[in-house]
């Protein structure tokens, strides 16, 4: 029952990504169509069986724990599972409790997640822009994503600043969002947009900037050092000479970063997909509810890290969408 969670390439696996509804506030352009069809809230895990799911991850090896969604703080009574999951930090069997947020719940949360032991935030952000912020998040308000925010730093959680990059959507921000992130305090992270779901009118090509590109005009102005640091996903980071600022960069299409992939998910039904760029899956909610032991449990959690991919195989190189997967962003969690 202790032993370790290693997959076929001897990658041991130690960060759970587990999104608690595939509901959300906002419709971002890159991440679902405007007019979606959610899932039944019959079909969701309860709270008590997403503690009883992660609580068995953690003691099989899991070290990080990230909740998503959609957008996870929508989930109604949301707190008590993140107050049940803070257990395993007093324990010590589980070394981070984190989510990754839109914002627009911040202000009412940010307090009680961190008396629950959360620590730090992502907050999806990619213009500072209220116009643009609208039209990418097609419901969203920016004014309530930076008061979450600040909410967020007076409760002394640290805040990573999530912006996909877009072109001819945030390229002319390039800057601004580096200037205002190091203001603030927050680090930065870049992502590419992945090819994930139908989004109607919306083409991944036309959204997709290549981070190789936008690295190199960060450094036409700045000086980019390298550095070996690391926080458990797959982002890697520079520092900004001078300043010592920390932007990251998550790159699953130009430089793809599966040979140290540590990070399996679970979505909020039990869907356990092993990497997120493939359609392979393995029901967690069957044995999870099939006996009242967790046996079943584990096995299938085993049997499902055996078959883990050695990557994923998204390309946008030959200007066609290759390896696209049929899910929505917000039904994985990301």
């Amino acid at each position: 029952m202790t032993a370790p969670l290693v997959d076929p390439f001897a990658r041991a696996i130690t960060y759970l990504r587990v999104s608690v509804t595939d509901r959300c506030d906002f419709r971002c352009v890159y991440c679902m169509s405007e007019h979606m069809s959610f899932l039944p809230r019959a079909e969701l895990l309860t709270l008590e069986e997403l503690d009883r799911l992660c609580s068995t991850f953690i003691r099989l090896g899991v070290q990080k724990l990230r909740i998503t969604g959609g957008e996870p703080l929508v989930r109604r009574d949301i707190l008590t599972f993140f107050r049940a999951m803070g257990r395993h930090l007093g324990t010590g069997a589980l070394r981070e409790l984190t989510l990754t947020t839109n914002g627009s719940q911040l202000a009412r949360f940010a307090g009680e997640l961190a008396a629950a032991g959360v620590r730090r935030v992502n907050v999806s952000l990619d213009t500072l822009d209220e116009g643009k912020f609208h039209r990418i998040t097609r419901w969203g308000r920016l004014g309530q994503v930076l008061e979450g925010i600040r909410a967020a730093v007076a409760a002394g959680l640290a805040v990573k600043i999530n912006a996909v990059a877009l072109r001819g959507v945030n390229e002319d921000e390039l800057f601004d969002l580096v200037a205002w992130c190091g203001a603030e305090g927050h680090d930065l992270t870049f992502i590419e947009v992945m090819p994930m779901g139908d989004l109607g009118a919306e083409d991944r090509l036309d959204q997709f900037w290549s981070l190789k590109d936008l690295r190199a005009r960060l450094e036409t102005r700045l000086t980019l050092v390298d550095t070996p640091e690391r926080t458990g996903g797959p982002a890697r980071y520079v520092r900004l000479a001078g300043s010592g600022q920390r932007i990251g960069f998550i790159t699953p299409l130009t430089h793809n970063f599966c040979e140290a992939c540590n990070r399996v998910r679970v979505t909020c039904t039990g869907e356990f997909f092993m990497c997120l760029g493939q359609e392979d899956m393995a029901d967690l909610r069957a044995p999870l509810r099939a006996s009242p032991g967790d046996g079943p449990l584990e096995a299938a959690i085993r049997a499902a890290i055996a078959r883990k991919p050695r990557g994923h195989d998204f390309d946008y190189s030959r200007q066609t969408v290759a390896g696209r997967v049929s899910r929505h962003m917000s039904h994985t969690g990301g």
